[in-house]
């Protein structure tokens, strides 16, 4: 038996070691060897259940995760270890959190504070407060995605979370201040900057910022640096100062560079191409997004591709290179076909009409006309130089909002509202139906007009299925002295329900809680210990059920999870391109101050 528990314990350190050199898959094959191995050590089989965990959470196998940490946390439980309790519980609650399910994460967190604080663990009450900073923050923005909010104008519910999570992080930013640790303190600000950033608080969130830049810079962490940098930007962007925020893209594309992260560079691209879009400058746009084409070829990102396409087609019609335009804008339109993108369709169709419109020219002939144009000269930043039939518009007739698919749904609107005709009703945002937190769309005008071709449908099924119903239903045959069942029926009617009622027997059995069973426990004294456990746990730990009832209401609230998803947005992750794409916000933002501005057809009365 000691040989055994010798093994053991080599080969976790051994998954250990790897563990630590970022070998998890090698580092997670010792630590099942090790189990298989077995051991009658409690501590020893504690700390793999939490080695365990910790590796298939970092793998994204995130089930295994949950299950040995729920191992570690019964474990300790049942050792009376209150401090291998605490560590579990936070374990289980980022896991949890990673998986969706909030409330049991907030449970699990919050168990890890009130231990801390119970045992006056500084460390560990920091690294409470810290995880339900981020429990908070994700599940308001899992609400945020349900909707079409910007940021500052969430629902209470989302508002609600989002200032729980500053509260979380302040309280934790205050103790690492006490503990004088300066790499904790630029976590908490960086989580603080996006928290109130999201609130639509962007000052306060610059301050938090700039304070996680210069701990970055104190550490040499470069992509930390990166990051504030980035978020940076993101804030003065939302605050109109577009120069300050090129100038923190521009040094995030640096950053991006020296780490060598080509995803990260093209990103920065992209923002930079929007940025100098903004600032109407349109020539470093265009320089911009080609270098994110040219990045997400190479990555063979489709999604960011198309997304480059449609931007540098919108920047060569603002300078009036419509022929340049409409090449872009055919190849937005074949991405969006062959990656299944509806709404880039609606889109890229929008802008080839406009663009069909401004060369004044017939679809019959468009192609012809493209195709002779491909033999024209690019210059260095591909630009068309031979469009004899090119029609320039000069830049201060152009508006960059003119521009947005938004501004060209909300004119499309506008004429409809006038009577105007051959309005497209298609006409849908592309990118500026994403908000920072959204990943899908609504179309409510599709739901108005559906109504009452809805209501007709659904009358129509009810009458063939009553009819169907009716078809279905069984004659009650027979004389008037015949009896409904025989002797023979009611024997086979006895055996089926004696069937029924054994399956539910053994259903009953399989639902019944096991118990306490820890693999890897070993030895000839494995039923001792597990009876010595069960009895320690029933005398001991009674004044813990409360925790357990608590999960168990979040437990309840899991059928939820059960039911059946609304189809999937056509949507796709591009890896080119920020996961909060706030330019497609900016604009609409833009667009919907232009209709604020915009004189009412009243006439002025005298006072």
């Amino acid at each position: 038996m000691m040989v055994d528990s010798v093994t053991c314990l080599e080969l976790a350190l051994e998954g250990e070691r790897l563990c630590k050199a970022g070998d998890c898959r090698a580092g997670v094959a010792f630590f099942e060897a090790a189990i298989q191995s077995g051991t009658d050590d409690l501590r020893t089989l504690s700390a793999i259940y939490s080695q365990l965990g910790n590796a298939y959470f970092f793998l994204g196998d995130y089930i295994k995760a949950m299950q040995y940490h729920k191992h570690d946390l019964t474990l300790a439980r049942t050792m009376g270890d209150r401090l291998g309790e605490a560590k579990a519980s936070g374990n289980l609650g980022n896991t949890l959190k990673v998986m969706g399910r909030f409330d049991e994460a907030a449970v699990c967190c919050k168990r890890h504070l009130d231990i801390s604080k119970e045992l006056g663990d500084k460390i560990g009450e920091g690294r409470a407060l810290y995880n339900l900073g981020n429990v908070y923050h994700a599940k308001g923005k899992h609400i945020g995605r349900l909707g079409q909010q910007d940021p500052g104008e969430f629902p209470e519910e989302v508002r609600l979370c989002l200032q729980t999570a500053i509260g979380y992080y302040e309280q934790n930013l205050s103790l690492m201040r006490e503990l004088q640790d300066r790499a904790a303190q630029g976590r908490a600000c960086g989580n603080l900057g996006n928290t109130h950033y999201l609130l639509g608080n962007f000052s306060q969130a610059i301050c938090y910022h700039q304070e996680r830049l210069t701990i970055a810079k104190e550490f040499g962490d470069k992509p930390a640096e990166r990051r504030a940098h980035s978020n940076l930007g993101n804030a003065h962007i939302f605050l109109g100062e577009f120069e300050v925020a090129a100038s923190h893209y521009q040094r995030t594309l640096q950053l991006a560079q020296e780490i060598g992260d080509r995803a990260v560079e093209a990103q920065a691209c992209y923002s930079l191409g929007n940025t100098f879009t903004l600032l109407r400058d349109y020539r470093a746009a265009i320089e911009y997004h080609l270098k994110h084409l040219r990045i997400a070829q190479e990555l063979l990102d489709k999604v960011g591709e198309g997304r480059a396409c449609w931007s540098l087609g919108n920047a060569h019609t603002a300078l009036g290179d419509h022929y340049t335009a409409l090449k872009y804008a055919e190849r937005h339109l074949e991405i969006s076909k062959e990656i299944g993108d509806q709404v880039g369709q609606t889109t890229a169709q929008m802008n080839l009409n406009d663009l069909k419109q401004a060369i004044n020219c017939p679809t019959s002939t468009l192609s012809t006309i493209c195709l002779s144009n491909e033999s024209g000269t690019d210059d260095k930043n591909g630009i068309r130089t031979d469009h004899v039939f090119s029609k320039r518009v000069s830049m201060e007739c152009m508006d960059l909002i003119k521009m947005t698919p938004d501004a060209k749904t909300s004119q499309a609107r506008r004429k409809k509202q006038q009577g105007t005709e051959n309005v497209d009703p298609s006409l849908l945002p592309h990118e500026a139906t994403r908000s920072p937190l959204n990943e899908s769309t609504v179309n409510e005008d599709d739901e108005g007009s559906c109504a009452a071709e809805d209501d007709s449908f659904f009358e129509h099924l009810s009458r063939f299925q009553s009819k169907r119903m009716d078809d279905q239903r069984c004659e009650l045959g027979g004389t008037k002295g015949q009896n409904w069942y025989s002797c023979e029926n009611n024997k086979e009617k006895e055996e089926f329900l004696d069937f029924i009622e054994g399956m539910q027997n053994r259903r009953m059995e399989e639902q019944r809680a096991d118990p306490p069973s820890f693999p890897g426990l070993n030895g000839p004294r494995k039923t001792a210990i597990l009876r010595r456990l069960n009895d320690h746990n029933s005398q001991v730990q009674s004044p813990d059920d409360k925790f357990f009832e608590m999960l168990a209401r979040c437990q309840s609230a899991r059928l939820e999870d059960q039911r059946s998803d609304m189809p999937p947005s056509s949507h796709q992750r591009a890896l080119t391109v920020p996961d909060e794409d706030f330019f497609s916000l900016i604009m609409r933002l833009q667009s919907r101050r232009l209709e604020d501005q915009r004189a009412s057809p009243t006439t002025l009365k005298r006072n």
